[in-house]
């Protein structure tokens, strides 16, 4: 473990020096990549600073406890050092273990109404809302990159940007087919339905990830579509990409200008490739990484939201919380802080 955290310290110091060679300045794609690598070592460098502190004062500690008048104090000193040391052990350890390249990154995600017609897509605005005051209690922003509100309520599909400090991390888990069962507004004999919305979370691509060849994209423009009033767009501002080697396709009109629409579908887009080539390297180490917390799996159920016994499950650790309530109004800590432990736990283990 002291070895690792010895390169570790040696890279972060190298990097310091390297970001401020003029060729470095100069050159925006490399500063880039140098203070991405560098903020993916900094929480394992500050630890081991500290680290180096407790054992100084361990060894100093040692030194002391023959000396008749400091004998005592000396003890004490190392008793509160050495726990110190036994708790930072086990932080140094879950800090060590293989980091996601990801988890500093924006993200994109998009929940779209599934089966269960219009209480599947009530459903979807329902999702949307927990994500945006979650994101709220963490400080982050959010904005709506693409909608499609459904005549009953909610939307048959929304894409939303949420920036901020580590989004990655914490809603990567949330990648799957989302599960409610309640009585919905319009059932007249009151029986519980089960429907589903499907959430896809897709991390910002950023120009080291991915590099968009403008030339292998079509693009249309063409009137937006509304629903109705004056919020329909009349120009022809609406932007639709295609990437030909894929064939992937991306709409946007939220904006009444045409440039601001090109630039979302181009995020969007970006955003969409990444993903795509992320599913493909999963599908290659796939038999190695079975025990992984959301298989990348678009169709697995993840979590079942049950309203009538304020019950919420999440079906990949067995984890039930009878606070869904609570939940749907943004507080997911407690099953996002349990979705991360397990996959901490699965790594320590040797599980990936």
């Amino acid at each position: 473990m002291i070895e690792r955290l010895q390169a570790i310290e040696k890279r972060y110091q190298e990097i310091n020096e390297e970001i401020m060679k003029p060729e470095n300045i100069a050159n925006v794609k490399k500063t880039l990549e140098l203070t991405k690598e560098q903020a993916s070592l900094k929480d394992a460098y500050e630890a081991y600073q500290e680290y180096k502190k407790i054992l100084s004062g361990i060894e100093e500690s040692k030194e002391m406890l023959h000396d008749p008048e400091l004998g005592e104090i000396a003890k004490e000193e190392l008793s509160l050092l050495e726990d110190k040391k036994a708790k930072m052990d086990k932080e140094l350890e879950i800090i060590l273990l293989p980091k996601d390249p990801n988890d500093g990154k924006n993200v994109i995600v998009e929940i779209r109404g599934a089966a269960g017609g219009d209480e599947a897509n009530i459903f979807a605005g329902d999702l949307y809302r927990m994500y945006t005051k979650y994101a709220e209690k963490e400080g982050w922003k959010t904005e709506v990159l693409e909608e499609y509100p459904s005549e009953a309520g909610g939307y048959s599909l929304i894409q939303f940007m949420v920036k901020g400090d580590n989004v990655y991390s914490k809603l990567k888990y949330e990648s799957g087919a989302h599960r409610v069962q309640r009585v919905p507004e319009t059932e007249t004999q009151g029986r519980v339905h089960t429907s589903t919305a499907t959430v896809l979370v897709m991390p910002e691509a950023d120009e080291v990830d991915s590099e968009l060849d403008m030339n292998d994209v079509r693009v249309d423009i063409t009137r937006s579509s509304g629903c109705g009033g004056q919020g329909v767009n009349t120009t022809d501002s609406a932007v639709r990409l295609t990437h030909i080697p894929t064939g992937l396709v991306v709409y946007s009109q939220t904006e009444r200008s045409q440039i601001k629409n090109k630039e979302k579908a181009i995020k969007i887009l970006q955003a969409r490739l990444y993903d795509l080539k992320m599913q493909e390297h999963e599908k290659e180490v796939g038999a190695e990484r079975r025990s992984k917390i959301g298989t990348g799996d678009r169709s697995e159920k993840i979590r079942t939201y049950n309203y009538p016994q304020n019950r919420v499950t999440d079906h990949r650790i067995g984890f039930t919380l009878k606070q869904l309530d609570r939940v749907m109004e943004g507080n997911l800590h407690e099953i996002i802080d349990a979705l991360i432990n397990e996959d901490q736990a699965r790594k320590l283990r040797g599980e990936e």
